[in-house]
């Protein structure tokens, strides 16, 4: 069987915010963005690497979510508690400068962990758990 990740999804709450953070901040290409105002599907991935993609999804749109899982939804990524994602760099200093100064929410400066991996951590503009490892 030849089975391979091709598209994850986080949730949004504001699609230019998380637009400007995934293309402008970590630099990411947007492959598609659909709909408007605030029910955008927006696909991003990184640069050169079509077969990677993330996609930006409006929290709470499926029409079977009740009001009340809407708000559960919404009060979890006010906490940072709904979603998250692991990416990878090769220069975990440089990119976590970059996020940093670009005011994003600092969870953890980069650190050696004792299960032998050097990681950092911030959220999105949605509250979305970003956790960036370096590969060696």
């Amino acid at each position: 069987m030849d089975v391979s990740l091709h598209t994850s999804s986080l949730p949004h709450d504001d699609p230019d915010a998380s637009l400007v953070f995934y293309r402008d901040v970590l630099g990411f290409e947007v492959r598609s963005d659909v709909g408007q105002g605030k029910i955008r599907w927006i696909t991003v991935g990184p640069a050169g690497r079509p077969d990677t993609a993330l996609l930006l999804a409006p929290s709470g749109a499926d029409p079977g979510i009740t009001e009340d899982e809407r708000r559960t939804i919404a009060e979890m990524m006010a906490k940072g508690t709904y979603g998250w994602i692991l990416l990878a760099t090769h220069d975990l200093d440089a990119t976590f400068e970059r996020v940093s100064a670009n005011g994003a929410d600092i969870v953890q400066e980069p650190t050696e962990q004792p299960y032998g991996i050097r990681d950092c951590a911030f959220r999105d503009p949605a509250g979305n758990l970003i956790r960036i490892q370096e590969l060696r």
